[in-house]
């Protein structure tokens, strides 16, 4: 379904999602960062849920969600973000039109 929409890169089409952050700064005051859920919620959801699945598997994911956690991100923010990660993926798996290859990847 994703074909028919003319996104022009990977931000634009996480954005389209509800997955990138609002920012509230102004001055020296920095602001609390959120998501804003601007998308399919049943689709945010999903990718949460995909992205905690990827945490579980080893090789890459794993790395990267531990690399979160040790850069002080909660376990629910992390999950957000491998929702992200495998959301930037998919959009480019979905210009070049080929499958997903973890050994290439890695």
């Amino acid at each position: 379904c994703y074909r028919r929409l003319p996104f022009l890169n990977a931000d634009k089409f996480v954005a389209y999602m509800g997955l990138d952050v609002r920012v509230r700064d102004s001055g020296r005051m920095r602001g609390k960062r959120k998501l804003t859920k601007k998308g399919d919620a049943e689709l945010r959801r999903l990718l949460f849920l995909a992205g905690r699945g990827a945490r579980r598997t080893e090789g890459r994911f794993k790395r990267l969600f531990e690399g979160m956690l040790a850069r002080g991100f909660s376990k629910t923010a992390a999950d957000v973000a491998m929702g992200r990660k495998l959301a930037r993926i998919a959009f480019a798996l979905m210009g070049t039109e080929t499958d997903y290859r973890p050994a290439q990847a890695a």
